[in-house]
């Protein structure tokens, strides 16, 4: 099991793994903080109808360890999500934090999402409320702007708006969201980055953290945006490639010691026994470990083993501790 960040009221968001759906369920973020020991979590967006009509037990269940792990909720409602506020802060999540930055055709739906930056005085009334019934961080992602309005002012007035009630924690994916035409994926690639204007951002509210997203592929491109913004969100890098996580949690924590893979593979493999006895399919479980040793000698065979479903299908965790063993068997 990781050790749980010692410092965890620290107001620290150097090194973040966004939130994305369908990717950042708790299996992947154990084996993150497994790579990164102190980085900053989310969860995948959770609409506040889910946790007034569903199952709220499982939906935020999430390991301890985990921690500091933010939980992100998409919402326009604020007496909703004060309600889903209060159950993350209740559960032990350490940050609280408002979508308003997913372009999806089925977001808007539901009028949440990148569409929120259109109405900053009800997104300040969001942030009102959540931060009325909790003491933990409320913080805010969002884009630059909406379709092909490249304003700078558009993106501060949105801030400013929230500002005004006090949020202090901005995380701002460098790009415009395009609401019709443009697939969320799109919407990832197409619209170009702007760090100039984040760069604005952060010298027009300089007491605000402004954390940095979009485009970061790199470990070393990575720590050094650092030294302009207060910190980095890594999302389909972070997927791709986990191992820039540990990589450049070395270079921002240097003081804090990473697990070596070896170890990462043990803690795997026992959060898998945990998880396989309670009914957790394997194949869930190892999704997230994919990519790890790309670029390795042995590569294609780890992949193979963790995606095959006759490897998986007997739900023995031991798999994951054969196939480092054939990977490392392949580098000596």
């Amino acid at each position: 099991m990781p050790a749980t960040s010692p410092v965890l009221a620290a107001a620290d968001w150097r090194l973040c793994v966004a939130p994305m759906v369908d990717v950042t369920d708790r299996h992947c973020r154990y084996f993150h903080r497994l790579l990164a020991p102190r980085a900053r979590l989310y969860t995948e967006m959770i609409a506040t109808g889910a946790l007034l009509h569903g199952d709220v037990e499982r939906i935020l269940d999430f390991d301890h360890a985990e921690r500091p792990v933010a939980l992100q909720l998409g919402g326009s409602e604020p007496d909703a999500l004060a309600h889903g506020a209060r159950l993350g802060e209740q559960l032990g999540y350490d940050e609280i934090n408002l979508n308003c930055g997913c372009p999806s055709e089925r977001v808007q739906k539901g009028a949440f999402g990148a569409c929120l930056m259109a109405e900053p005085r009800l997104v300040a009334d969001c942030v009102s409320a959540m931060q009325d019934v909790v003491s933990v961080p409320v913080t805010v992602k969002h884009r630059l702007g909406l379709d092909y309005d490249d304003s700078y002012q558009f993106a501060a007035d949105f801030i400013g708006a929230l500002h005004e009630v006090g949020c202090r924690v901005f995380i701002v994916h460098a790009r415009n969201a395009v609401l019709k035409g443009l697939s969320p994926r799109d919407n990832r690639e197409i619209p170009p980055l702007r760090y100039d204007m984040v760069t604005r951002l952060k010298a027009d509210f300089p007491d605000s953290t402004i954390v940095l997203n979009g485009g970061i592929l790199r470990a070393d491109g990575a720590y050094d945006l650092l030294g302009d913004y207060d910190g980095v969100m890594l999302g389909r890098a972070a997927w791709h490639n986990p191992g820039i996580l540990s990589e450049l949690s070395r270079r921002c924590y240097p003081e804090v010691p990473v697990p070596d893979p070896a170890r990462v593979v043990l803690g795997m493999v026992e959060y898998a026994a945990r998880e396989v006895a309670k009914g957790v399919p394997l194949r869930v479980i190892v999704r997230p470990m994919l990519g790890w040793m790309s670029g390795c000698t042995g590569a294609r065979q780890w992949r193979r083993t963790l995606s095959d479903p006759k490897e998986l299908g007997g739900n023995d965790p031991e798999v994951i501790g054969r196939a480092w063993e054939a990977l490392a068997g392949q580098q000596s």
